[in-house]
Order: structure tokens, then C-alpha cells, then sequence
């Protein structure tokens, strides 16, 4: 029986988190490892932790965190390199088992989904008892454990699947309850007692900001003056962080939600000193773009270089071209003038790509005029998009025959590396 504060005027949204996605995913391909310290990530001196398994926290590993100063806190970690291609697959099958719970699933990333089940309460339970049988349903299926957060709301949704998940602390590993429920009309209390910095939108300079005005807990947020809040932060940001510490979020689950973007970064082994070496990278980077754009059914409004020098310095530079784009060689000359400019003297340790302002690629209207022969053009964008398009396709189609890597760009075939299978940093070897 549905408890009573699941009205129908309330809605029943469900957090899905994967915990430790990548690592849980590894170890049902590696048993043996489990019970230890591991982590996903670079395993090279520039490595960067992907995620860590909770035996690993215990001594103070988290993701984001260098893969040396994981090393140092933890001397017996088990690293293991990404597969980006196999998470990628495995998140497809988790996102088919979740719509058979419910059509309205937002994906927000590999391992996280909001679900609104306020329609299936008639038919498949309380909103406890769904997620109840959604986590042992993935469990069965995938042999990956879940937690799941319950609000009316997105937000507390995703705020109580943190108090679902296990923690690690130096004494050991507590078991999360694997679910856990905020009651519409509780949000308050539940926000209450929590540091702001759990709120979206709280970096380290809006929490000095707020301490400075002697904010510490959502509570005490909430309790100030909304015109002093925007006073300290601005009029948006102000009456945004007012409105969460007071539980209130009016956002739908969008289940046709489109990427804001779609990139790929790559951290080299050495620092790229020759322009040659980094054009070839950019070739393999937007190579690796566009088929993940054609493949999202989307193309790219605006076209992204970022680019991290051996002292860490970071530049990004975007180019709009007059069409949105969807193959390589179209997104490789929208960005020749900036890889013109780029000066490789200090050594680039770090090159990304990133498709943005995504759209539907059939408002792409074809030239009426331009060169007969593929290749001829020169740099414009627009020019090299309408001559690849046909050979995109046919690259798509051997890819999905013969699998990623059967065709790549001539000028990378000496590279072996697929781009963004290494976006947390090279391996040892590299």
C-alpha cells in the first residue's frame, strides 16, 4: 500500500545511482579483486582516478584525485584502465531495464538516472516498492548494485540516493540501505541539518561568499533574507540557492533530454611539441566526435579546442561555423585557424574536442554551390561537410559492421590509440 503521501497531485521521482559504476563493472570481469583497493583511471604518472572502489576510500581515495596521490594514500591499490566502450554498453542495458519500469527516464550520464514513476504507482506499487524491485531487478540482470533516492522533486531525489549508497570510513565499509525515501513535506527538515556545499551551484568562491555572511548550513540559507543572498551572489544565483535550500524544484524528467555537448579529451604521455603531432591528434579527436554526433542523431552548432600546456595553463577556443557539422574533416577545418594560432613551445600536455550547441541535423540544408571533388574546397567548414557526408555514412556502416577501429583517418594510423578510451590519463606503458 502506497503511503499517504503519495497523492496523486504528488509526484514520485527516483535517483538512480550506480555505485562505483566503472569499478563494479570491472570487478564482474575481474571477481578476484574484490574485497580489494582498486581504481579506474590513468595508471601513468599523469593518470587521473575515474572512480574507486569503497575499499580504496577507506584510505582516502576519490575520484578527480591524481592517480600518484592515490598511490601514496593507498601503496596497495589495484589499478585498472577504462573501457570506456564497454561502460558505454553496459549503461545502454541499464537504461532498457529502467524504461521497463517507466517511459519517462532522464539519463544524465553513464551511471545516474531520474525516473518519474508517479504513473506506475497504480500498477506497480508505492514508489518504496518500485525502486525495491528496480534495484533487484539490475542486480539479477547485470550483477551491479544500485541505490536509489525518493522525492516529489528531482533535486531531493538526487540528494537522498547519497544517503542510500555505502560509505567508507577508516573503521570500514557500512552497507547503505540501498534506498532511501524523503516524504513530500519533509524536504525542509531533510536539507536542514546538511553543509550548503552539498547544493548545486556551491563552488569553493560561492562557500566563501556565504561564509562570509555567516552561512554554513541550508538551513541557515534558507532562513536569510533572500534579498541579501542576491546581494552576495547575484540576483540569479542568489534566488536559485534560496529556492533549493527550501526544497523546491519544478523541473520535469526530460525524457527526450538532448547533450549540451559531446567531447573527447585526451592526456598525453609527453608533451606534444610539434604542430604536425598535435594536428594528427585533433584529426583522431574530432574523428572520434563527429561518429559519437552522427551517432546521437545531432549535429554541432559550435566546434570547442581546449588545450592544457605542460605548466597547466588552459585556453579554449570556439569556433560557430555557418552550418552545424557532423563529420571529421568538416569539424578539423572549422578549427584550422585556431590550431594555426597555437603556439607548441610550452608543451601541450592535454587536447580536447567538444561538439556544443548540438541540433538536429536535418537543418542542415545542402549548398547550392561547391567543389565536384571530394577534398577540393580548401579549409571552408561548410564546403568539407556537404563533400563527407556521403563517405561518413559509409564509414558508420563499416564501423557498425566490422567494429570501432576497421576505419580511421590516414594520417593516424600510426597511432593505435582510440580517442577517449584514455580520457583520465595515459597508462604506464603510454
Amino acid at each position: 500500500m502506497a503511503p499517504r503521501w503519495e497523492t496523486a497531485r504528488v509526484r514520485s521521482i527516483l535517483h538512480i545511482d550506480m555505485n562505483a559504476f566503472y569499478v563494479s563493472v570491472e570487478l564482474l570481469r575481474r571477481p578476484e579483486l574484490r574485497g580489494k583497493p582498486v581504481v579506474v583511471g590513468g595508471t601513468g604518472g599523469r593518470g587521473v582516478v575515474a572512480a574507486a572502489s569503497y575499499e580504496a576510500r577507506r584510505w582516502g581515495v576519490r575520484s578527480a584525485m591524481p592517480s600518484v596521490t592515490a598511490r601514496r594514500l593507498c601503496p596497495d591499490v589495484v589499478f585498472l584502465s577504462p573501457d570506456m566502450s564497454h561502460y558505454l554498453e553496459v549503461s545502454e542495458r541499464l537504461h532498457g531495464i529502467f524504461c521497463e519500469f517507466t517511459p519517462l527516464v532522464e539519463q544524465i550520464s553513464v551511471d545516474e538516472a531520474f525516473l518519474d514513476v508517479t504513473g506506475a504507482r497504480r500498477l506497480l506499487g508505492s514508489a518504496g516498492e518500485i525502486a525495491a524491485n528496480l534495484r533487484a531487478s539490475v542486480r539479477e540482470r547485470t550483477g551491479l548494485p544500485c541505490s536509489v533516492g525518493i522525492a516529489a522533486n528531482k533535486f531531493i531525489a538526487k540528494m537522498a540516493s547519497e544517503f542510500a549508497k555505502p560509505r567508507a570510513t577508516p573503521q570500514g565499509i557500512e552497507e547503505g540501505p540501498g534506498v532511501h525515501a524523503v516524504p513530500a513535506g519533509s524536504e525542509r527538515e531533510f536539507l536542514a541539518p546538511l553543509p550548503v556545499q552539498l547544493l548545486w551551484g556551491v563552488g569553493p568562491a560561492t562557500l566563501d561568499k556565504l561564509a562570509a555572511i555567516g552561512v554554513s548550513t541550508i538551513a541557515d540559507l534558507a532562513e536569510i533574507g533572500v534579498d541579501v543572498l542576491c546581494a552576495a551572489l547575484g540576483e540569479s544565483h542568489g534566488r536559485h540557492l534560496h529556492r533549493l535550500s527550501l526544497g523546491i524544484d519544478d523541473r520535469e524528467v526530460e525524457t527526450d533530454r538532448i547533450a549540451k555537448s559531446i567531447g573527447h579529451e585526451e592526456t598525453f604521455g609527453r608533451d606534444l611539441l610539434d604542430a604536425s603531432d598535435i594536428r594528427r591528434q585533433v584529426v583522431r579527436l574530432c574523428d572520434a566526435v563527429a561518429r559519437r554526433v552522427r551517432a546521437a542523431d545531432v549535429a554541432a552548432g559550435t566546434v570547442m579546442l581546449k588545450v592544457k600546456y605542460a605548466n597547466f595553463d588552459t585556453i579554449t577556443r570556439s569556433v560557430t561555423p555557418d552550418i552545424p557539422l557532423t563529420t571529421g574533416p568538416s569539424m578539423v577545418a572549422a578549427l584550422e585557424p585556431v590550431l594555426t594560432s597555437l603556439d607548441p613551445g610550452p608543451g601541450i600536455r592535454l587536447l580536447g574536442v567538444h561538439a556544443q550547441r548540438l541540433g538536429d541535423p536535418r537543418s542542415v540544408a545542402p549548398m547550392l554551390f561547391g567543389s565536384e571533388l571530394l577534398g577540393q574546397g580548401g579549409d571552408d567548414p561548410a564546403e568539407t561537410e556537404e563533400q563527407w557526408q556521403p563517405a561518413a555514412r559509409a564509414v558508420d556502416s563499416i564501423t557498425e559492421r566490422f567494429g570501432p577501429g576497421s576505419i580511421v583517418p590516414a594520417s593516424t594510423l600510426d597511432d593505435p590509440t582510440a580517442p577517449g578510451e584514455n580520457p583520465f590519463g595515459p597508462g604506464a606503458q603510454d
